[in-house]
């Protein structure tokens, strides 16, 4: 059996660490960052570029493969907002409280009809000759009126599923099976089974 090469886990947040060893320890040997890391700056304009700065950035620094992940909540009647500043909504990076009032407050009485959104995320594999493989994965939804559940993070008390359920609501098992990060994570793994003898180290 070959040797599983070293992962970098280019993010600073530990749910999504934990989430993406799960899924990836078979493939690799995962790691979190230094805790002296210096992160780059978001200057990309979707998803997508984002996480191509962050895992590609890692890489280079790190002299490893590295994998990013970016992702946020799209809500229509927002025009796609909060969007990439999903962590920083209200003005504070990483205040799920209060992005989820701002969310509440912007969104105010409109009908359940009308508060439709999803999560996307996007996730870029990037190794330190330069290749990059990037895919992402969405989950539909709407806005509910107050928070529900107890598990989860981010705006996940106020995700109504299709099922009815928030993404709170969802045991971790369940939720790691059906999230925008589970269905962008199966399309990794579906790259990575193709190119099995081809996984550099």
């Amino acid at each position: 059996m070959l040797e599983r090469p070293r992962l970098v886990i280019a993010t600073g947040n530990r749910h999504k660490i934990q989430e993406m060893t799960e899924v990836l320890g078979q493939w690799f040997v995962v790691e979190g960052l230094p805790k002296n890391y210096d992160a780059p700056e978001e200057t990309g304009h979707d998803f997508l570029s984002n996480a191509r700065i962050k895992s590609e950035t890692a890489s280079q620094r790190l002299n490893t493969m590295a994998l990013a992940d970016d992702s946020g909540i799209c809500v229509d009647a927002l025009d796609g907002a909060p969007g990439i500043y999903s962590a920083r909504f209200a003005g504070r990076h990483g205040d799920d409280e209060a992005n989820n009032d701002e969310l509440l407050r912007q969104l105010g009485d409109l009908a359940m009809a009308e508060r439709g959104a999803h999560y996307v995320c996007a996730l870029s594999l990037a190794d330190p000759r330069g290749q990059v493989f990037a895919c992402s994965g969405e989950w539909f939804g709407h806005i509910g009126f107050q928070r529900r559940g107890s598990s989860g993070f981010g705006y996940d008390p106020l995700f109504v599923t299709e099922d009815g359920r928030t993404a709170a609501e969802f045991p971790d098992d369940e939720k790691r099976r059906a999230s925008h990060r589970a269905r962008a994570l199966e399309k990794l793994l579906v790259w990575l089974e193709q190119r099995r003898t081809q996984v550099p180290g």
